[in-house]
């Protein structure tokens, strides 16, 4: 086989090897269940660290990965989803208070807090088994749509408040964008299941407000915020390395954020291309801006995790789902403009996927490696799931308009 032709976008070699990470993928994550449920944090060669605690966003995103490989006939998908959607539904899920829980200790003790991230996965996780027609899922929809609209949307805001008390009495001061950008995508994919356009207008909103921020900092996206939404640059500048909050910028996110903009402007503007063009000009920016401050910048090829307000790296690590991103909104960005840099991109990060990050050994994807390539469990020890790998194996190959587990129920592939 011509190497080069497998990672090269739109080709069938391409289609094959995107296949083959798939396959991998799916049969990696089998042993995800806990008896009722909820979501182990998988180890290294797949085994569940059953001595962590069972996440709510782990769940639905397992719920949501599982949904996909039953809409492409993998073999124990549709009960590995259900399994999940049992677990959203029964232990996870908080029958006093409404909501679900942050998750679970070891012991089944309770994680304390409600989450706008999780509560955000919830929904992609429900919509996703709505289509793929598990039980319960339409009921999980429909409440999670209900608990979210009551206590993280703020209407006049045109933006999500970040985290409550296990309770919902007691609302914390933080506001961020990452658990955002996660309710964009929720809500582009509830729009896409339901049919409530709102939810579409919503994702808009909120875009709006990232573009400007980004726009005013240089297409660096600030993350953190006070209760006021007034950008705290400083944030976490002592734990830069934090797993949902670091220090700085997180070009990853630029990256994820252009292509839930482009997702959304194209889903929105089908018939006004002039409307669409502001928006997919913001996208264009915010991408280059993050690869070209990420990207091979300390010697080693590979994205690094933060960077400084000038664009200098702060953590050099490398995270599997930055580079997922990078594959799949440099696929978006070629599909929807046809500019030969985001092929040439495209096919850089996967031969950087088949030489460094892919496991070949496990068919997982090492989650985190040091800026020499090196294997690293500070941050993101162990796989904790395949959201973001598996989904790289698919956005490539769907039609940019659709959130994906439409667009694969629907075989809206490219071409």
């Amino acid at each position: 086989m011509n190497m080069e032709r497998q990672y090269q976008i739109d080709t069938a070699q391409n289609s094959d090897f995107l296949k083959k990470a798939r396959n991998e993928l799916l049969s990696f994550g089998h042993k995800f269940p806990s008896s009722k449920g909820s979501s182990y944090y998988l180890g290294d060669d797949g085994t569940p660290w059953k001595t962590r605690n069972r996440e709510t966003w782990i769940t639905s995103r397992m719920a949501h990965v599982y949904c996909l490989g039953s809409f492409l006939s993998h073999p124990g998908s549709k009960e590995l989803a259900s399994a999940a959607i049992k677990g959203l539904c029964g232990e996870l899920h908080d029958d006093k208070n409404g909501g679900w829980y942050a998750g679970l200790t070891a012991d089944g003790s309770i994680l304390p807090n409600k989450q706008c991230y999780a509560h955000a996965f919830v929904i992609l996780a429900a919509s996703s088994g709505v289509l793929a027609e598990i039980d319960q899922a339409d009921a999980l929809l429909q409440d999670a749509l209900a608990i979210y609209d009551k206590y993280f949307w703020n209407e006049t805001e045109g933006l999500s408040c970040d985290t409550w008390n296990t309770e919902f009495t007691e609302l914390d001061d933080y506001r961020g964008l990452n658990a955002n950008m996660h309710t964009v995508e929720a809500f582009l994919s509830a729009a896409d299941v339901t049919g409530d356009e709102k939810y579409r207008m919503r994702a808009g909103r909120i875009i709006d407000h990232v573009i400007g921020w980004a726009d005013e900092n240089d297409w660096r996206i600030p993350e953190h915020f006070t209760s006021s939404w007034e950008a705290d640059l400083e944030c976490n500048r002592d734990h830069p390395d934090d797993p949902f909050k670091p220090y700085g910028a997180t070009p990853g996110h630029g990256i994820e954020w252009a292509r839930l903009i482009s997702q959304w402007a194209l889903s929105t503007f089908s018939d006004n291309t002039t409307a669409a063009a502001s928006y997919l000009t913001a996208a264009k920016k915010l991408y280059r801006r993050a690869v070209t401050d990420a990207w091979n910048v300390d010697g080693a090829p590979g994205l690094v995790y933060t960077t400084d307000w000038n664009g200098k790296p702060v953590v050099h690590d490398r995270m599997h789902w930055t580079l997922a991103e990078a594959i799949n909104t440099s696929s978006v960005l070629w599909h929807v403009t046809g500019e030969a840099e985001y092929a040439e991109d495209y096919s850089m990060f996967l031969q950087y996927l088949d030489e460094i990050v892919w496991d070949h050994k496990t068919g997982s994807w090492f989650h985190q490696l040091d800026r020499d390539n090196k294997l690293l469990d500070t941050v993101w020890p162990g796989k904790s799931d395949l959201y973001h790998a598996v989904q790289a194996t698919l956005i490539p190959l769907y039609h940019p308009k659709l959130s994906i587990a439409p667009a694969v129920k629907k075989h809206k592939l490219i071409g």
